[in-house]
């Protein structure tokens, strides 16, 4: 295999590894964001137990996104990782705090409320500092030569708080509609309520932060309203409103299946538009992922391990799932 089709191969699965957390670990995130809606008690057990027996599996998308561009885009990982040190930090230490809270609550009852406090600080916490790494890498960073050359807070802008408020938004859709999924009664009646609330902000936050990253610089505009480009890039917006417009009249109708399954269709029409924005580049206009790519001899042995793992994973997490469809009872797994 050429090292050109090396490259591309990696940088599809890199993306894959990063949609698979963002679609799998997003919905737990966000019933932590959820908590404060939710009713102590009952309410809130029912919506950990939920996610209990599949949380930890799901970040192992995220080791296997951060490792590979370690692996395989190793310039890149040098260049990005400086520039957002404070936001990965604190990601790391949102999540932290969050599996501590999904362990100890269980153990405690005087100290519940402060577990409870920290799941919700580290779910959300977690889920901003995401969406702000994302917004810092849009922006774009300051290289020097072969490495980063900005400043320790150069990620802190308008456009990044922008991007990580409207992640949080988006788990907690993801969130409300997995509870949807997996619950009855009167806590299903409030995922309806908070998936309606969470959703219309969802939108607004999709149509705000599109049209602020058009505001980023010429090259962004280019690639989504050059001619002939337009003609495909104008499906994205299309494909939202048709989602959008779906997952507002599945939660009409109070369908049980259809929201979380339309919420992961806006989460993956939003993320090929990133992919629109930022092909071929890794780091945004500067470096290309054939620039920042291992050599073709690294590449082509790590791919040989990720054909056997990668499968693997697919075939437990998709497992896991099976064992433990259908609602959650209260009792749960702890």
């Amino acid at each position: 295999m050429s090292h050109s089709l090396l490259t591309i191969t990696w940088a599809g699965l890199i993306a894959f590894a990063v949609f698979a957390y963002v679609a799998m670990d997003g919905f737990d995130l966000g019933v932590g964001i959820l908590f404060p809606f939710l009713q102590r008690g009952g309410e809130r057990d029912t919506a950990m137990n939920s996610v209990a027996p599949v949380w930890d599996g799901n970040e192992t998308w995220l080791v296997l996104g951060g490792g590979g561009l370690f692996a395989a885009f190793p310039l890149a990982y040098a260049i990005l990782m400086p520039a957002v040190y404070a936001p990965v930090i604190a990601m790391l230490l949102g999540l932290v705090f969050r599996g501590v809270a999904f362990e100890y609550r269980w153990k405690t009852v005087r100290a519940k409320w402060a577990w409870d406090l920290a799941f919700w600080a580290g779910s959300t916490i977690a889920a901003f500092a995401q969406g702000v790494i994302l917004g810092a890498i849009l922006q774009g960073v300051a290289v020097l030569g072969r490495s980063y050359g900005g400043g320790w807070w150069d990620w802190l802008t308008p456009f990044s708080l922008l991007t990580g408020g409207s992640l949080v938004v988006g788990y907690g859709t993801l969130g409300a509609s997995w509870l949807i999924l997996k619950t009855e009664g009167a806590l299903l009646e409030r995922a309806f309520s908070l998936a309606w609330r969470f959703g219309v902000a969802m939108v607004t936050a999709i149509v705000a932060v599109s049209l602020a990253t058009l505001s980023l610089g010429p090259d962004y505009v280019r690639r989504w309203l050059a001619f002939p480009t337009v003609l495909a890039t104008a499906q994205a917006p299309l494909l939202v409103v048709i989602a959008a417009a779906a997952l507002f009249l599945s939660l009409r109708r109070k369908n049980e299946r259809w929201p979380f399954r339309l919420t992961l269709a806006l989460f993956a029409v939003s993320y090929a538009g990133l992919a629109v924005s930022l092909f071929p580049y890794v780091v945004p206009n500067r470096v290309t992922i054939w620039q920042a790519a291992a050599p073709a001899s690294s590449q082509s042995f790590m791919l040989v391990g990720a054909a056997v793992m990668i499968p693997v994973i697919l075939a437990y997490t998709a497992y896991a799932y099976r064992v433990f469809r259908g609602k959650t009872a209260t009792e749960g797994y702890h």
